[in-house]
């Protein structure tokens, strides 16, 4: 072939790596075009997907991850200073997969009942990530396994920090409280990928999980400025959180557990006050209760097993390798029926004041003579069904409940901020307060929506 040929060869070539660099592209393009005309939802991780190489990618590393945490467990009976500074850095083909304080996380997943092997599974399963995209004003990016048991979201890294540096206490407040509201974080992580900025994010249950009957979800910060979302048109298929304004007129019927959960709510939001935290969300979603699911939750069987799983306890997160609590999520094998699951059951002391001091965590709860302990606890009777510690049963709705968003710290920026919004919005209710203003709004607001 003489020179010209050559040249016309290689021009051909590059012309065509052109055209499929372009074409990919293009297709990126419209894919982003069309996820601004639907705006929200879920949507799946396919191969033209911007996240599509990033999934991938953090699939394969939080198997590995697992994998090295299944490969050096230990029989150790409680947690170490070291554990709570452990960093996994694993290396692979163009990117680098980091894990923070993972056998602090791996005892807390064992203490919900979630085997690793079971996790792995939902985290590197064959089928697509799923993106959600919200109407949240956050920046961060949300990912769902394809069972929409796990939610993988982005963070700052300076929220990740300020979650190592609390997760001490996050973890005794779990022992001491073993019904606790407040989001189930299960694993830390970051990716650093060729050419792309370091990523943080945490992986958590989803609180609305099952998801397939859920008609109704919401999103409420316990105030009114910027608190409306436009509902969609009759008959669309977007799925949308809505938010407090949203919600008026209406209420939450819990009956015989308001109590229960008014108070939980104080124990909860009392912990994020003293953290000095705020801007956290109390999630709120229904379902309708089948006649058969209405009957069999007061039936005698049902009863004995429930009160089995809300009082009997064999350990807590950092005192026992096995523990398992009623925040079991099941296997694949079981049914929305069956769960096994006991609980692991701090028994901290009283002080004076009738608080539980985080950093005593007592004796197990054993029997369900020890009712001055439940009561300690405010442990409540759960439901026989998945995703236990999330749901509630009224008369005549499931409620699936929690608390999330929980890294906010009130510093400077949230005080100036407060200061400017309390010159424009003079008279109103908005989101950013000083925490103990924050807990004592949100949980009037609980007050006054349920009955």
């Amino acid at each position: 072939m003489d020179g010209e040929g050559r040249r016309d060869s290689v021009n051909s070539a590059v012309t065509k790596e052109g055209e499929s660099r372009g074409s990919s592209r293009h297709r990126r393009l419209f894919w982003k075009l069309r996820q601004r005309w639907k705006l929200l939802g879920l949507f799946e991780i396919d191969r033209e997907h911007e996240f599509y190489p990033l999934t991938c990618d953090l699939k394969e590393g939080l198997k590995d991850a697992i994998q090295d945490i299944i490969c050096s467990d230990a029989t150790q009976s409680a947690l170490t200073d070291d554990d709570y500074s452990a960093k996994l850095t694993q290396g692979h083909e163009g990117y680098v997969m980091r894990t923070y304080a993972g056998p602090v996380f791996s005892h807390f997943r064992q203490s919900l009942g979630l085997s690793e092997e079971s996790y792995s599974r939902s985290l590197s399963a064959c089928g697509l990530f799923l993106q959600f995209i919200s109407n949240s004003k956050s920046k961060a990016d949300f990912f769902l396994t394809n069972d929409k048991r796990f939610f993988l979201k982005t963070q700052s890294k300076r929220e990740v920090h300020f979650l190592l540096q609390i997760l001490r206490k996050y973890i005794q407040h779990f022992q001491a409280y073993p019904h606790s509201l407040l989001v189930k974080i299960v694993g830390v992580h970051s990716i650093s990928r060729a050419q792309d900025k370091k990523k943080y994010f945490i992986i958590m249950q989803s609180v609305f999980f099952p998801d397939e009957r859920i008609t109704g979800r919401y999103d409420i910060k316990g105030c009114h400025v910027s608190r409306w979302t436009e509902p969609e048109p009759e008959g669309s298929r977007v799925l949308q959180v809505f938010k407090d304004l949203n919600f008026e007129g209406n209420v939450i019927c819990l009956d015989q557990q308001r109590q229960w959960f008014l108070r939980q709510m104080e124990l909860d939001t009392r912990f994020l006050q003293d953290l000095n935290v705020l801007d956290y969300s109390l999630l709120v979603g229904f379902q309708l209760l089948h006649p058969d699911e209405k009957n069999q939750n007061w039936s005698l069987a049902n009863l004995i097993v429930r009160t089995k799983r809300s009082v009997n306890g064999a350990g807590s997160p950092t005192t026992s390798h096995s523990a398992s609590v009623p925040g079991t999520v099941e296997e694949e094998n079981s049914t929305d029926k069956e769960d096994d699951g006991t609980e692991f059951s701090g028994t901290p002391e009283m002080t004076s004041g009738g608080r539980i001091p985080l950093k005593k965590i007592g004796p197990q709860v054993s029997t369900v003579s020890d009712i001055s302990n439940v009561i300690a606890q405010n442990r409540r009777l759960l439901p026989n069904y998945r995703n236990p510690l999330h749901v509630m049963d009224g008369p005549e709705l499931r409620y699936f409940i929690g608390i999330i968003d929980i890294f906010t710290v009130y510093g400077l920026r949230k005080r100036l901020e407060h200061l400017w919004k309390s010159m424009r919005y003079r008279g109103q209710e908005f989101s950013t307060v000083s925490p103990s203003q924050y807990s004592r709004r949100l949980c009037s607001w609980a007050e006054t929506h349920t009955v």
